[in-house]
């Protein structure tokens, strides 16, 4: 069974960082790219970064100077690094992998990890 595994949430105040982590049982040659997404209380659910197998990266327009999304695949990890945390950074934030090969057109989703921003 296919596991993403979201962990590095937690209550921090305005201004500080995280860093999200984002384990996964697949292997790196099944996955063409992963993702962190996000949803806010009472909003949908938003796409923060993507990285590419090939390690290119892809931001919001409106999150790129804050975040940013790494990967290392020898240890089957995503990272998402947070600075300058804002009180609207407060959501669940998810993993995303996009399989491809033998999973291609499958999605994968972690269970998220809570990021809660205090002023």
């Amino acid at each position: 069974q296919v596991q993403l595994v979201e962990s590095g949430g937690g209550s921090v105040q305005a201004g500080g960082s995280l860093r999200l982590s984002c384990t996964t049982s697949l292997s790196p040659l099944s996955i063409y790219a992963m993702s962190w997404y996000r949803q806010a209380p009472g909003k949908q659910r938003e796409l923060v970064a993507t990285i590419t197998n090939y390690g290119s990266t892809t931001y919001a327009d409106a999150l790129k100077d804050r975040f940013t999304i790494s990967r290392d695949n020898g240890k089957n990890t995503l990272y998402l690094q947070i600075d300058s945390l804002k009180v609207e950074d407060t959501a669940v934030y998810y993993c995303q992998a996009e399989g491809t090969r033998n999973l291609r057109g499958r999605e994968f989703w972690g269970q998220g990890t809570q990021v809660t921003v205090s002023s």
